[in-house]
């Protein structure tokens, strides 16, 4: 497995907890993304004749690590239910980055990967034991740059509900499903900054209450799922 991991830098982050920063704003003004466009028949034809005018909202992060950038990507999975749902994992505790975040499985890619997909779906493979024969891939949003300098294409995939998933434990310590109609609404995108020395770090979270759990989906991830969002709606 390739994480997304961050090596040593001249540039450290301040160690914090985002669910303490307070929320700046929430988008419910903005339209949620209409059911009738959240079905897989709607999903493949947006894909297959994207807008030709949209930009993604999210495209950088404010940089934090002074080495060259490098190729990554992340699958997207809408698992096909009666509702379709987001398919995401809770990071292992003991990883050395990013651990207990919530994240879409993937990792850097490898010089024998023979496309963005290619990694997506082997790095799934490896973190969560998904059969790629269980995944339609629809196409691929535009990259994300994540502060530590990883350019990461989000691959957008229908997942059939009858896979079955076994997490590598040393990096996957839950897998769990949103809504896809939960992450499309706006109403539920918080906006969040934080500035440390000198530098205003932005972000959204999403955060989902699931039982007795909150799964705070924020950074790169919630990113991501709003550049979808915002595909979907152009």
């Amino acid at each position: 497995m390739t994480a997304l991991s961050s090596p040593p830098s001249r540039f450290k982050l301040p160690s914090f907890d985002p669910r303490q920063v307070p929320v700046l704003g929430v988008d419910s003004h903005l339209p949620p993304v209409l059911a009738a466009a959240q079905t897989p028949q709607a999903l493949r034809q947006r894909f297959a004749q994207p807008p030709q005018h949209w930009q993604p909202e999210v495209v950088r992060e404010h940089s934090f690590s002074d080495r060259p950038q490098a190729a990554a990507a992340v699958l997207v999975p809408i698992v096909l239910r009666e509702q379709p749902m987001v398919l995401l994992t809770e990071r292992s505790m003991q990883l050395s980055s990013h651990s207990g975040q919530v994240a879409f499985p993937g990792g850097r890619a490898d010089p024998d990967d023979e496309s963005m997909a290619a990694t997506a779906l082997r790095e799934a493979q490896e973190e969560i034991g998904l059969d790629p024969r269980w995944v339609e891939v629809l196409g691929t949003l535009p990259n994300y740059i994540t502060g530590s300098s990883y350019v990461v294409a989000p691959v957008v995939a229908l997942v059939q509900p009858q896979c079955t998933l076994q997490p590598n434990p040393h990096e996957v310590a839950d897998i769990f499903e949103v809504p896809l109609a939960f992450l499309l609404d706006p109403a539920n995108h918080r906006r969040h900054a934080f500035e440390w020395q000198g530098v205003r770090r932005e972000w959204f979270s999403m955060p989902y209450q699931s039982g007795d759990k909150n799964h705070y989906i924020w950074g790169a991830t919630a990113g991501m799922l709003r550049n979808f969002y915002r595909f979907l709606q152009a």
